[in-house]
């Protein structure tokens, strides 16, 4: 049970390997079993790990026993591996949707699907910074390409700028590296926690440089303002299973924000302390303004969600910036439900897309869907919880977000923010959904139906959101016991160097 740490890494990079091997590359069939069942399998061994980690708290594992802060190190606390969780939920549900066609549109998307998981479990796992940005470099190299899965004008054009502004943020990363090993001597994360907190005063203004550019590079992969120009043509372009997974890959750049800002530039880094917090706070309150203009300004259903996904990363961003442990539970709690949201709703609009004709998700009067009582019941419920409206867990999660706001500065623009935006994601799914399903012109065509693998997936996704209602309450148990590991930093690196953090 120990090696278990290393599993959601090993396992996808493995079956990746697998599929591209004879007999099971010839087939469409073998690549699609191997692919699913994998992802199921991974599915039970991270709740496996997250049971183990509740039973015996954190753990890390030292690769080829190189001890911290020497070898490479993965650390399996609550945080992380809820998030690996999410990911690998999430994954099943869109390896499946893309398992009923969508897959054989372009070469090698199975292998590609799974070392993308491969990389967003590693940035979640490790303990390391540089392995972060190795892992990092593997997500991005495999969406590069499953961006452009299936070809098409639209899809190379995003491509493009994905990639430029992404090379560009690894070069950023890489220059940050630099300065914070030059000063500090180390990247493991809980070695810096304690070598921040005892640097001499010469050296302040060159790590506080390092760590201000690593938030440019965090705030860059997810997307804050004013680096999230790339996001919205990126997630509408790409193919519906790769959007659903991109819709992890921005809660990557938050947790690092959190991981990093806590962790190093904690409350325990004296006069380093909070460096990013009086940066992420208007930031994210502007992102969020920003993501719910996108949505009214909308004009196909896929960038609508898109600008949900830019949305909810703002208020991810402004929950980071508070700096407490209810505002860090508040944000796991949010970010498992947007996630699974989101990705659903890119999954519907691919089935609705595909049954409107030539007006396809294009919020113009079309062709009747097909299948408008199982399209229309899933519109609503993704809509529904989106929206923050009860009975789903939308309206759990903002009520958690809302109740982490403490200061009466920051309650009055957050709650006033968070409260518009949500009437007005009201008002955008409204006039979005009344222009599909009612706004009919034209002749009724035959168009294909959705097929069941397709319908499982989006119903798998959609499931969390009652789920995550009905165990609310083991659930903010299980967010608040993450939040309180991440802040208790004096154990974290007592665990893993099995020193004490010097005050």
């Amino acid at each position: 049970m120990w090696h278990l740490i290393t599993a959601p890494i090993l396992l996808p990079m493995f079956t990746a390997l697998l599929i591209m091997l004879p007999p099971i590359h010839y087939s469409p069939n073998r690549r699609r079993w191997v692919s699913m069942v994998s992802s199921a399998i991974q599915l039970v061994l991270v709740v496996l790990l997250l049971l183990q980690v509740q039973q015996q708290g954190q753990l890390h594992y030292a690769i080829g026993n190189w001890q911290a802060p020497f070898g490479i190190i993965l650390v399996a606390d609550t945080l992380s591996v809820v998030l690996v969780c999410l990911t690998s939920f999430l994954a099943l549900g869109a390896i499946c949707y893309g398992s009923a066609g969508e897959d054989e549109k372009g070469s090698f998307f199975h292998p590609l699907f799974q070392f993308q998981v491969m990389g967003i479990n590693g940035a979640f796992l490790t303990g390391d910074l540089f392995n972060l940005f190795v892992f990092f470099e593997v997500l991005l190299i495999a969406s590069y390409a499953l961006l452009i899965h299936a070809g098409g004008k639209n899809k190379t054009k995003a491509a493009v700028h994905y990639v430029v502004l992404n090379l560009t943020g690894s070069a950023i990363f890489l220059i940050a590296l630099a300065v914070l090993y030059g000063t500090t001597g180390t990247l493991n994360i809980a070695d810096m926690a304690q070598k921040v907190a005892q640097l001499p005063a010469s050296d302040l203004m060159l790590v506080k440089s390092g760590a201000l550019m690593l938030m440019i590079v965090f705030a860059l992969k997810a997307a804050v303002l004013p680096l999230q120009f790339w996001l919205p043509a990126t997630y509408a372009s790409a193919s519906a299973p790769v959007a659903a997974l991109f819709a992890v890959m921005t809660k990557i750049g938050v947790y690092a924000l959190l991981r990093v800002y806590t962790t190093i530039f904690g409350s325990e880094a004296g006069a380093l302390s909070g460096i990013a917090a009086d940066w992420l706070l208007p930031a994210g309150l502007a992102t969020i303004a920003l993501g719910a203009i996108g949505v009214m300004a909308s004009q196909d259903f896929r960038k609508l969600v898109a600008n949900l996904v830019l949305l909810s990363v703002g208020t991810l961003v402004s929950l980071v910036a508070l700096q407490t442990q209810q505002a860090a539970a508040a944000a796991l709690y949010y970010t498992v439900h947007s996630t699974l949201v989101t990705a659903a709703l890119f999954l519907i609009a691919d089935l609705i897309a595909n049954q409107r004709g030539k007006a396809a998700d294009r919020l113009v009067s079309g062709r009747k869907v097909v299948q408008p009582v199982l399209l229309g019941m899933m519109f609503m419920v993704g809509a529904l919880s989106v929206a923050g409206l009860p009975p789903l867990s939308g309206f759990v999660g903002k009520v958690m977000l809302l109740q982490s706001v403490t200061d009466p500065d920051n309650r009055l623009w957050l709650w006033s923010l968070v409260l518009l935006s949500s009437l007005v994601v009201i008002v955008g799914l409204s006039r979005a959904g009344s222009t599909l399903f009612w706004r009919i012109s034209g002749s009724d065509t035959v168009a294909e139906t959705a097929k069941p693998l397709q319908v499982f997936a989006v119903c798998w996704l959609l499931l969390a959101s009652p789920l995550l209602v009905i165990f609310a309450g083991p659930l903010t148990e299980l967010s608040l016991q993450a939040a309180a590991q991440l802040y208790d930093t004096n154990t974290a690196v007592q665990l893993i160097l099995g020193q004490e953090v010097t005050p």
